[in-house]
């Protein structure tokens, strides 16, 4: 498990800044479906909601090792780029399964 790692990223049209989280997510952990719709993917928390109802809260087990990676993934493919030191950021790289050619 461990902690999760804040990573610095940046929208590239906007220049907007924020943070965004590779590993375990303990926020998740926590607060369960709500940490979707807090970070504004509202639909993607009512998902999780439905799936936690139909597993019976097992859902919400096996979500905080998966929550950080699937969101950072968005946020990378909707137009956001790693904005942090280069450790952090091929840190990330390696969480997050991205390959460099």
């Amino acid at each position: 498990m461990g902690a999760q790692k804040k990573i610095e990223i940046k929208h590239q049209e906007s220049g907007i800044q924020k943070p965004c989280f590779v590993g375990y997510c303990w926020t998740y952990f926590f607060f369960g479906f709500f940490v979707p719709i807090f970070r504004g993917e509202i639909s993607i928390g009512v998902f999780h909601l439905i799936f936690s109802l139909v597993t019976f809260g097992i859902f919400q087990l096996i979500m905080p090792f998966l929550y950080n990676k699937q969101y950072s993934t968005r946020l990378l493919t909707d137009g956001w780029v790693l904005n942090d030191t280069e450790e952090k950021n091929n840190l990330a790289k390696t969480k997050i399964g991205i390959i460099e050619p």
